[in-house]
């Protein structure tokens, strides 16, 4: 009996099915291991700012030498998870390894001096760069390729934030393949578990943001949400796009008066050194995850769930801080930033609506990034692994968040 048999044929494919679920195991494994890694040097980075807050006026030169990395050794990697999404959509999969070292080392250096960005897209480009290599090295091709690469984003995601499941939706919803692919959904699946596994057992520990018993189920309040909610849900809506016309516009007059594209990070450094400098606003510098040691009064993830956690405009600080950052090109995520956005707006409105501070911080956090990213269905899985699954209040808020993406 040979391969192309008809009775074969059932065996080539549990046999590619079971190759597929252990090379995204033994990605998710990888990848947990480095994303643990970076989550680490991110938190020395971090203290390191903290105590010398005036490395912010190096940040030009960071963006310096993080653009003349990536024009030495990035070329073809420089656009990163859009390049990830694109290799995914042509079924492709060619991702270099070099993207993340590239990725670790320039997130790193915005993060050393104060830039406003994230985490995510560095996790994620390195699963997929660690995805890209691994189907090289295992000669795969096509489709299994394509899957794989899913899976490193799955791992990437699952790993950063703690949030298989989120992991697993954000790698069929991100790339805007037009459809799911549910042959996808088991390898990302064990990319995504066994990533957040692995990064957990080498000491990745992440926040409790739990906000069960917020509000309690009845017809009324039912009622009440929706009508407050809608126009909550509009305006975080309003805000992840317009940090996504921001950011955009950042980059298209960089682009159109800066040549050189090594030089567009030294330009994003200097226009933040002098918004610090002429406003004095620094609580949106950095992650914006926890909380400054010695500067305890500034607005963080930490403090936002609480009422007087936030100022009525911490939400324009970090937007503004964040478009900057990433629109010049210096290195990050924006995911947690869209976060900080999200809440410190839930927090604003839910003085205006008097609404529970943790229950409209909790759908900002997820609302904004879902509808700057355009992944509602990422939102929603999100929202309830983190947030937790039993609060009505919150269930029937993530139902209108997905409406109204």
């Amino acid at each position: 009996m040979t391969a192309g048999e008809p009775s074969a044929r059932p065996v080539w494919r549990a046999a590619g099915a079971v190759s597929s679920l252990a090379a995204a195991g033994l990605l998710g494994a990888a990848t947990g291991v480095c994303v643990a890694l970076f989550l680490w040097l991110l938190r020395v980075v971090t203290e390191v700012f903290w105590q010398f807050p005036d490395l912010l006026y190096l940040l030009p030169l960071a963006g310096l030498i993080s653009g003349l990395l990536y024009q030495w050794a990035g070329r073809g990697v420089e656009r990163g998870n859009r390049l990830i999404f694109e290799q995914i959509r042509n079924q492709e999969g060619v991702v270099p390894l070099r993207m993340a070292p590239l990725v670790l080392a320039g997130t790193l250096l915005t993060h050393l001096c104060g830039g406003s960005a994230g985490r995510e897209g560095t996790a994620v480009q390195i699963g997929g760069s660690l995805a890209g290599g691994l189907g090289r090295w295992l000669r795969f091709s096509g489709t299994r390729r394509q899957t794989l690469l899913q899976s490193g984003l799955a791992g990437g995601f699952g790993a950063v934030f703690g949030t298989p499941l989120a992991g697993i939706v954000y790698a069929c919803e991100a790339p805007q393949t037009g459809c799911w692919r549910l042959q996808a959904l088991g390898p990302c699946a064990a990319a995504a578990v066994v990533g957040h596994l692995t990064a957990t057992v080498c000491g990745t520990t992440h926040a409790d943001y739990s906000i069960a018993g917020v509000t309690e189920f009845s017809v009324r309040t039912w009622l009440q949400l929706h009508g407050l909610l809608l126009p909550a849900g509009l305006a975080f809506v309003l805000a992840g796009r317009l940090y996504v016309g921001l950011s955009e516009s950042v980059g298209a007059v960089l682009t159109r008066h800066v040549r050189r594209s090594w030089l567009r990070p030294v330009c994003g450094g200097l226009v933040l050194v002098l918004l610090v400098s002429s406003t004095g606003q620094t609580e949106a510098l950095g992650l914006g995850a926890d909380g400054n040691p010695g500067q305890p009064q500034l607005t963080s993830l930490a403090t936002v769930f609480s009422s007087g956690g936030a100022g009525w405009w911490s939400w324009w600080w970090k937007l503004i801080f964040t478009a900057v950052t990433v629109g010049s090109g210096l290195r990050g995520g924006e995911v947690t930033p869209l976060f900080y956005i999200g809440a410190t707006l839930g927090h604003s409105l839910s003085r205006l609506l008097d609404l529970p501070v943790a229950l409209l911080s909790g759908l900002g956090f997820v609302t904004v990034f879902g509808a700057a990213l355009r992944v509602p269905a990422t939102s929603l899985v999100l929202g309830l692994e983190l947030f937790g699954w039993r609060d009505a209040g919150l269930w029937t808020g993530l139902m209108v968040m997905l409406l109204v993406q």
